[in-house]
């Protein structure tokens, strides 16, 4: 159906504007009055030219939908007041709508409220945003309407969300003092080579003296910094480009998220939190009875890593061919064997999702206890990492000072 842009007057004399799906313009006033809203004018979307913030069309062209997970877990808690109170979808959406400043969760609900005055679902209405809303949120929402525990599975998502954004800052603020320590330390390295080293090396080059190998290194390096640093940055901009580009394939996802879980000291911890968020997305779906193909299908897109993914694909691919769960969850070599007893316990017992809780639990626990000690085991790398490069500079500079001081005497 057509999409027509609309202003007009509510009750009250205030604007509102909006978009609503019709047959006909006649269609589109004919519902405004409906709402008791008095339209102005009405006129096909196409027509219409957008006025979008600056910032908006930033994250578009990045290719960000620009909705934070804190707007989406606020998102969650109002919907579940909303449905837990009986009030109606349409009129909760657009109120939610309305008293929201951000503007492209403003406009997606806008849209979806215009859908489901239509007649559409809420969840059918909310696939056509799956910049905003995961495939994970649409099949649950999908669920809750089946259901009809519609506000449980709001609760659900915000504390679900909650537990994800809690552990992403933990492991931020976890790795912010290093990452700070090796930027300065690196820019710190250019400095030296491009203004310190040069100053020395004139004046060694004065005195006809066999220079130490330390101070030999330091000055090649300095000079291939001074003499090449347009070649440098080319060569890093292509390497960064090929990266990005590579990124963006199978192989490269493959690859990146293989690489990540197997890192020193945080590969752990990523691999583990990424299964913490498999297992409670697993036992949320199964509590809410979804199919198990479904729920791992579902699962694997919540992971953000294709090699974690394609694992998880391939246990949906042998519950489909009618394997059990547990020889599954053995074959993907994803589990330690306390979790793979857990899940062969759950699912003897029928209680696949209580026992997957505890898993992710048990996860997280562990998630959180490294994370609180991630910082102690990266100081003392950091420590010697920065001990060998003073010790390299000082060999470098003072060895040479220190012989011709000898050869002065």
């Amino acid at each position: 159906m057509p999409l027509f842009a609309y202003v007009g007057r509510d009750g009250k004399g205030g604007q509102v504007k909006g978009q609503q799906e019709a047959a006909t313009m006649d269609a589109v006033a004919s519902t405004l009055m409906g709402r008791g809203i008095t339209p102005v004018a009405i006129n096909p979307a196409s027509d219409v030219k957008e006025q979008v913030p600056l910032e908006v069309r930033f994250q578009r062209l990045m290719g960000s939908s620009g909705v934070s997970v804190e707007e989406l877990i606020i998102l969650c808690r109002q919907m579940y007041t909303i449905t837990k109170a009986g009030i109606p979808l349409v009129r909760g959406v657009r109120g939610l709508a309305e008293s929201i400043k951000h503007y492209v969760l403003q406009k997606t609900l806008f849209e979806i409220a215009d859908r489901l005055e239509a007649g559409m679902e809420l969840s059918v209405s909310m696939r056509y945003h799956t910049d905003v809303f995961s495939s994970l949120f649409i099949s649950m929402v999908r669920v809750g309407e089946n259901s009809g525990r519609l506000d449980s599975v709001f609760l659900q998502m915000a504390e679900y969300l909650e537990r994800e954004l809690d552990t992403a800052r933990r492991i931020k603020s976890a790795l912010r003092y290093p990452s700070f320590v090796l930027i300065a330390l690196a820019v710190a390295m250019v400095v030296i080579n491009i203004f310190v080293i040069p100053a020395f090396a004139n004046m060694f080059s004065r005195f006809d003296a066999e220079l130490p190998l330390p101070t030999k290194i330091l000055i090649g390096v300095s000079d291939t910094f001074v003499n090449y640093w347009p070649h440098m940055l080319i060569v890093v901009a292509v390497s960064v480009g090929l990266w990005w580009r590579y990124m963006k394939t199978d192989n490269g996802q493959r690859f990146w998220g293989e690489t990540k879980i197997r890192l020193p000291i945080i590969g752990d911890i990523i691999n583990r939190a990424s299964l913490a968020r498999y297992a409670r997305s697993f036992s949320l779906m199964s509590s809410s009875g979804v199919p198990l193909p479904t729920a791992l299908a579902l699962c694997a897109e919540s992971i953000d890593n294709r090699f974690l993914m394609e694992k998880i694909l391939g246990m949906k691919s042998g519950v489909e061919r009618g394997e059990s769960l547990i020889r599954t969850h053995t074959a993907s070599k994803m589990f330690t064997p306390l979790v793979l007893q857990m899940v062969s316990v759950g699912e003897e017992s029928g209680q696949v999702d209580e026992l997957l809780k505890e898993v992710a639990e048990f996860y997280e626990r562990e998630v959180d206890y490294d994370v609180s000690k991630l910082s102690d085991r990266i100081e003392p790398i950091i420590l010697v990492i920065m001990a060998v490069f003073v010790m390299i500079l000082a060999l470098g500079i003072f060895l040479p000072m220190w012989e011709m001081y000898n050869i002065q005497k």
